[in-house]
């Protein structure tokens, strides 16, 4: 059981890039972190590399594609006996070069699995606890993209194409072989990426509307800059891997540090400044310190209230949630 009175944060994926630099970032702070990761030991290892002290971090299981996994992560956090300030929905896959789906147990697509589905069903399962922490203001942050926005330039890139949940035909059909894309449609993986942040998107919109009124909690998303040599690409080509970064940093001045984005990601849970709910909060192609980030505006699609409520029965559904 605890016995410090430090705020304590969540964060998936905290093993590497931008998770692992916010927890740094927050430890510096005064803020206790849980590292949620489905790798101990190299979550262990990074901490000790970045010099996180140990007495600011503790390390659970998750993963987040195995929704028995999320829910004993939830209880293994509770015996802890820590109470919640804030969750942040770091983790993601990307599989860009995939010609046919991988699946969870479930027989869930795992992108859409793990980026989309296991951080609906960890928010859920934590609202509770973040409603009792004692803090007038926790926070639920989830990182967002460009790819996955058709009003920012990266959302508008038809390779391999936009993001599009459609009717969300293939969530109504259950989800399971041979359907592997929330509209239905042939699998494409790229798109199964930024259909997977479109729905983090709605979801934390869907958040807000239906409980920061009632429970104070601020829900709010991030775009820190594109952050090009983070290991969300591993999966790529090695020329991207190699090519991306340069692109970033001097054609388009949209690269930034995994450092500078978790210090990013660190003042959306914690500074004062950013206590607004409902808000998508991005730094676009602004890759100096002390930039101000500003509200970015959002295509129709993740505005659309209907397709919202009705992502949010279906993944309810997905998951098992009464």
């Amino acid at each position: 059981m605890t016995t410090d009175n430090k705020p304590t944060v969540i964060i998936t994926g905290a093993s590497s890039g931008v998770g692992l630099q916010a927890a740094k970032a927050l430890a510096k702070r005064g803020w206790f972190v849980v590292m949620a990761c489905r790798n101990l030991e190299k979550a262990k290892q990074a901490a000790e590399r970045v010099g996180i002290p140990p007495t600011d971090y503790q390390i659970l299981h998750i993963d987040l594609a195995d929704f028995d996994s999320v829910r004993k992560f939830v209880q293994d956090f509770r015996a802890t006996g820590r109470k919640l300030d804030a969750l942040v929905c770091n983790a993601a896959v990307y599989y860009p070069l995939l010609k046919e789906p991988i699946r969870n147990k479930d027989g869930y697509e795992i992108t859409v699995a793990t980026n989309h589905l296991g951080h609906f069903l960890l928010c859920n399962l934590l609202l509770e606890d973040l409603q009792k922490s004692g803090n007038p203001q926790p926070r639920v942050v989830i990182l967002g993209t460009v790819t996955a926005n058709r009003k920012e330039f990266g959302g508008k890139i038809p390779i391999p194409a936009p993001p599009d949940l459609g009717n969300l035909d293939g969530f109504k059909q259950g989800f399971k072989p041979p359907i592997s894309m929330i509209d239905g449609k042939k699998f494409k993986s790229g798109k199964a990426y930024k259909d997977s942040k479109l729905c983090n998107l709605l979801t934390m919109l869907e958040l807000h509307r239906r409980y920061h009124d009632s429970t104070g909690i601020v829900f709010s998303a991030l775009y820190p800059g594109c952050v090009a040599e983070t290991a969300l690409f591993r999966n790529h080509h090695p020329l991207f891997q190699k090519l991306f970064p340069i692109f970033q940093k001097y054609i388009t001045g949209g690269y930034v540090s995994e450092e500078l984005a978790g210090e990013r990601v660190a003042m959306i849970v914690a500074d004062p400044e950013y206590n607004e709910s409902g808000v998508y909060w991005s730094w676009g192609n602004r890759q100096k310190r002390g930039r101000k980030a500003f509200k970015q505006d959002i295509s129709e699609e993740a505005k659309d209230t209907e397709k919202a409520k009705l992502l949010w029965d279906l993944s309810k559904q997905l998951v098992g949630l009464a």
